[in-house]
């Protein structure tokens, strides 16, 4: 059946349901608010009057366009007044007997074509349309906070949904200047279920005594050029939000390797050490700001730096390696042996420090690696193993930055921290298509819009270089024997073939 929606209702005007209905306003709908607190449906209109006068003194809307989507605003007292509605929203608390509860009690009140949607973040749509009489009509309608600002919306199909439900919705969608992306109902929907990879391998690294918090942040800033670093970005969520998510979608995946939770954000809120709302996270904060926020690593002071022999996996890289040395005003030594004394520099990709120098054949004391997957104008990572002499360390250190280039020198670990990362990324996001949860365009869009990503991970993928991406996988689950790294299908199959990472399967007749 055909849904022109014109008139809608938002219940629950907290932040997001607030949002909600001034996007909707704007585009112009009618909107009426409800909410069960007394005075919070009221409150809501005069915090959008303000919002609205704010958009008009700064001229991002014009005075006319303002005073009209206020008219289009309407507090209602009693759910009854919804009848007509063409859509309803609901934005109230996540729980599944509250959502359950009102959906049952819309269902006495509005049309039999009017579609019910929640705005849940976690919660399945199928259980929540399972009490419905017409559970057809129920889908997810996901939008990100702050709404008007995240031009992003999940748009949520249950097991009974009508596909003409979310079709409406999509449409919707853009009409309120958003962009739709369509999921199946599977944990996580799309966007927080892709978000998995990000933050879950840092609490891994972290874990392993890789680097330090401030340290993996600022290497995949800098480095990939992530918006945040995943560890100041549960500071900012929260840990009492973001570790129950982590522990739901790792159990609601049947313990999934891939979302593995971590012991160390379990003991940071069992702590109260939940973030910058509690002054104490994986950083410290004074009134929402970091104290002493983590420095760069300070540059050691050498006398001269040796000679470096280079190792890489391929030709292009080491002609790369070799010149960046030589800019830097090293010596690069040119035989297929080390000579005695020099500086073993190596470009492994998905190995630890110790097995690259047993695979080069070097001396595990003057090996330091270097990850060329990182934008090395931006950004150099070097990586030590156990043996390497404190001397090698510090003059690689010394030598990579000597044009004020920050360096980071970690401990061993396979594949670095942005290779490892961003291969979990890549490979998750095809995992996500490859179960046909969402398309390669969903997933990229979502992800770019929904968590501020560089790129879509399939088209960073893409950029890199699906092969290299495999191999790294491959690596870090053979050495470790964790099942958290094994290639999904999608990934491997695509790198065997030369494919893209966006080329979509074949549709089945």
């Amino acid at each position: 059946m055909a849904h022109e929606l014109n008139q809608m209702a938002v219940v629950g005007t907290g932040i997001m349901g607030s949002g909600i209905a001034q996007i909707a306003a704007q585009a112009g709908l009618s909107v009426l608010l409800f909410d069960a607190r007394d005075g919070a449906a009221r409150a809501s209109r005069e915090g959008l009057e303000r919002t609205l006068d704010t958009l008009a003194r700064k001229g991002k809307i014009s005075q006319a366009d303002a005073e009209a989507t206020l008219g289009r605003l309407q507090v209602v007292e009693a759910l009854s007044e919804l009848a007509d509605c063409d859509l309803v929203v609901e934005a109230i608390v996540e729980r599944l007997d509250a959502k359950q509860a009102l959906l049952g009690e819309l269902e006495t009140v509005v049309r039999a074509d009017c579609i019910l949607a929640s705005n849940t973040s976690s919660l399945s749509v199928t259980s929540i349309a399972r009490s419905c009489k017409h559970p057809e009509r129920v889908a997810g309608f996901h939008f990100f906070n702050p709404v008007p600002l995240m031009k992003v919306v999940e748009v949520i199909d249950g097991l009974a949904t009508d596909p003409q439900v979310g079709d409406a919705l999509q449409e919707l969608a853009q009409r309120m200047g958003h962009r739709g992306i369509r999921a199946k109902d599977t944990p996580g929907f799309i966007i927080n279920h892709a978000g998995r990879a990000y933050s879950t391998e840092a609490l891994q690294m972290l874990k392993e005594n890789i680097a330090t918090p401030g340290d993996i942040d600022r290497i995949l800033r800098e480095g990939l050029g992530f918006r945040m670093g995943p560890l100041e970005l549960f500071d900012l969520t929260a840990l009492d939000v973001s570790h129950p998510v982590i522990e739901s979608i790792f159990n609601q995946f049947y313990q999934e390797p891939r979302y593995r939770p971590s012991c160390l954000t379990r003991n940071m809120l069992e702590a109260g050490h939940v973030g910058r709302k509690a002054g104490r996270g994986f950083y410290r904060y004074e009134n929402g700001q970091v104290i002493d926020p983590p420095q760069p690593q300070a540059v050691p002071v050498v006398n001269a730096v040796p000679r470096v022999w280079v190792g890489a996996e391929n030709g292009e890289d080491r002609e790369l390696l070799v010149g960046l040395v030589k800019a830097l005003g090293g010596e690069v030594e040119s035989g297929a042996n080390v000579s005695q004394g020099a500086l073993c520099l190596l470009a492994p990709y998905g190995l630890d420090a110790t097995t690259a120098a047993i695979r080069f054949g070097v001396d595990p004391a003057r090996t330091v690696c270097i990850d060329l997957l990182v934008d090395l104008a931006r950004h150099r990572t070097l990586m030590v193993n156990p043996a390497t002499s404190s001397e090698m360390r510090d003059a690689a250190h010394a030598l990579f930055a000597r044009d004020g280039v920050g360096v980071t020198v970690i401990n061993d670990s396979v594949g670095f921290v942005a290779q490892r990362v961003l291969a979990m990324v890549v490979n998750l996001a095809g995992d996500i298509v490859q179960q046909g949860i969402a398309s390669v365009d969903d997933v990229d869009e979502g992800v770019r819009r929904g968590l501020g990503y560089p790129q879509g991970p399939l088209a960073w993928g893409d950029s890199v270089g699906p092969a290299k991406l495999l191999s790294i996988l491959n690596r870090a689950y053979e050495l470790t024997g964790d099942a958290r790294y094994r290639p999904g299908p999608w990934l491997r199959r695509r790198a065997a073939l030369g494919l893209s990472l966006c080329h979509a399967e074949p549709r089945l007749s």
